[in-house]
């Protein structure tokens, strides 16, 4: 496997590695990384295996959960300009949240997936397109109860964050998360990124390969069982429904329909380059523009949840090497190790990964789209070796 693009001197082991990690992947990838603003990798490799091309550096494909990050940023711009408070409730910005026993739950505890809304009710039935309806489906999160006392436990807010964070994004600032992101974040940085994509960049998409064996609700159902969980138990019942709609979920966000919507739980869509420069002016300046000031880095990158665990009907889910989370970002754990404590980012499904290292002024965005990561036996094979070619070459021990 040869990878195209550039690196600068010093660099090229990564590029190397990044190859050699492709070389068994049927479809493509890109990588880029930022070190001190300086762009050091911009490299890619593989095939858009759907509509039969090579993967080029404008090719741009789904972010999946990499996408919950850059709502985050948003969350924290607004938070910099004194508009939100991390420890106010949520219904201070959002009045009709307060209902059914949440006046209680604050931004922090949304930012830190503990607001016990893991999923729909089943009675709303909100799934599929459903899901494009974003009025519907932020006042079906309004009007629920929560899946367990918030802020005693957490548990990934797979679908709900980005409804939960992108409707206050909308109520302190006037503007649906895919505007306030191409206005605060995207437009001013030059990125080509989108949450809500427009026709006239639709040829430029690479859809994702969807692997052909996916969990199904009937063996979610065994595999709890097996794991002694209680199927009758509220928070099962809602971690079974996300199954239940995964493998269907995988396939509708690859439509037109799916790209144009804003689903800020992870239908962004860009390139890597775009994702590391946005991770780049987080942490310093870049073009002049910086997104996040040193004291909100701090805070978004500080552990929210080390003395809460899952809610007791979904412990066994957790396994030894549960998600970490800060304010909004994923940190680093095992199956997730970006360049170690000190990192932030978020990973998407099939095996996406963006993040940044302060420490070492690096910044760093990996784009696939072969959906190869299973986010539970541990990290992407495609990762470990140009990650490791990365901390040797800034002297990262």
């Amino acid at each position: 496997m040869r990878a195209e693009g550039t690196v600068d001197h010093g660099f090229e082991a990564v590029r190397d590695a990044f190859a050699e990690g492709q070389a068994n992947d049927e479809g493509g990838a890109q990588l880029c990384v930022y070190r001190h603003g300086r762009r050091v990798v911009d490299v890619w490799a593989g095939m858009d295996k759907v509509k039969g091309r090579p993967f080029t550096a404008d090719t741009i494909t789904i972010l999946m959960s990499c996408t919950k990050a850059v709502v985050a940023v948003s969350v924290h711009m607004l938070a910099q300009r004194g508009l939100i408070d991390y420890d106010a409730p949520v219904a201070r910005y959002w009045p009709e949240f307060a209902a059914k026993g949440k006046a209680g739950i604050t931004v922090r505890d949304i930012l830190a997936h503990r607001a016990g809304l893991m999923s729909f009710d089943e009675e709303d039935g909100i799934s599929g397109a459903a899901l494009f309806d974003w009025k519907r489906c932020t006042m079906a999160l309004a009007n629920m109860e929560p899946w367990w006392k918030p802020g005693t436990a957490y548990f990934y807010h797979a679908l709900t964050f980005g409804y939960l964070a992108g409707e206050i994004v909308r109520r302190v600032s006037g503007k649906t998360v895919g505007e306030f992101v191409a206005a605060e974040i995207a437009g001013p940085l030059k990125l080509d990124f989108w949450i809500g994509l427009p026709a006239e960049q639709e040829h430029r998409v690479a859809p994702h390969i969807v692997p052909p064996a996916q969990l199904t609700e009937e063996q979610g159902r065994a595999l709890f069982s097996s794991l002694g969980m209680d199927l009758n138990a509220r928070p099962v019942r809602a971690a079974l429904g996300l199954i239940a709609s995964g493998a269907d979920g995988l396939n509708l966000i690859n439509t037109r329909e799916a790209h144009a919507a804003q689903l800020p739980f992870g239908n962004g869509i860009a390139n890597a380059r775009s994702l590391a420069k946005m991770y780049a002016a987080c942490i310093g300046e870049i073009d002049g523009i910086r997104l996040l000031t040193a004291e909100t880095v701090e805070r978004a990158r500080e552990s929210q949840d080390e003395e809460l665990g899952a809610p007791a009907p979904l412990e066994p889910l957790a396994g030894s090497g549960p998600q970490r989370f800060g304010l909004g970002f994923e940190l680093p754990r095992a199956i997730e190790p970006m360049l170690g404590e000190g990192s932030f980012g978020h990973g998407g499904a099939g095996g996406r990964m963006a993040f940044a290292h302060p420490e070492s002024g690096i910044a760093v965005a990996y784009v696939c789209n072969s959906m190869l990561w299973d986010g539970f036996s541990g990290p992407d094979q495609r990762w470990l070796g140009w990650t490791k070619a990365l901390r040797d070459a800034i002297g990262l021990d």
